[in-house]
């Protein structure tokens, strides 16, 4: 398994949908994972440290495992099918572990309340991770990228939450 850490959550131009980047911790590998809109803004709240006047769904199960005695190990992102991408969320609960089927998106809001690791089984970082290219500059002349700079230049990215 690969740890990985939640780098940045970015939006979709062209739907509601926000994609949530996990980095490999120890490579320069990337995860990029497509997420609701509900389950980014629960994610980029608990990174911010910003508070909720009443606890969120993912607050609620946080709160329920520990009620009840358990305490949340880690999450996983185990498998990817068909372009869906699924999880685990691992508990500790009276002396064992018990692994419950998440969705990844639901998991890494968990994960980032609980302050336990996430971690990517290795055949899924294969099928989607990325790395980044070596520096594109170099390959890639400043005349042929200037109509994405452009377009990079005029997006509104304040809104985004950052890390």
């Amino acid at each position: 398994m690969i740890e990985v850490k939640v780098s940045s959550i970015r939006a979709s131009l062209m739907s509601e949908h926000r994609v949530v980047i996990l980095k490999d911790v120890n490579a320069e590998r990337y995860l990029p994972i497509w997420i609701g809109p509900y389950e980014a803004e629960a994610i980029a709240l608990r990174l911010q440290n910003r508070e909720v006047a009443r606890p969120l769904t993912h607050d609620l199960l946080n709160n329920v495992i520990h009620k009840m005695g358990g305490e949340v190990s880690h999450i996983t992102v185990t498998d990817l099918r068909d372009d869906t991408f699924f999880g685990r969320i691992t508990v500790r609960l009276n002396g064992r572990q018990v692994e419950i089927d998440s969705r990844p998106s639901d998991a890494i809001a968990l994960a980032v309340r609980a302050n336990v690791p996430i971690f990517v089984e290795e055949n899924v970082m294969a099928q989607a991770g990325v790395a980044p290219e070596a520096d594109v500059s170099e390959e890639v002349s400043g005349e042929e990228l200037s109509p994405f700079r452009e377009f990079i230049d005029s997006l509104n990215l304040d809104d985004l939450p950052v890390q």
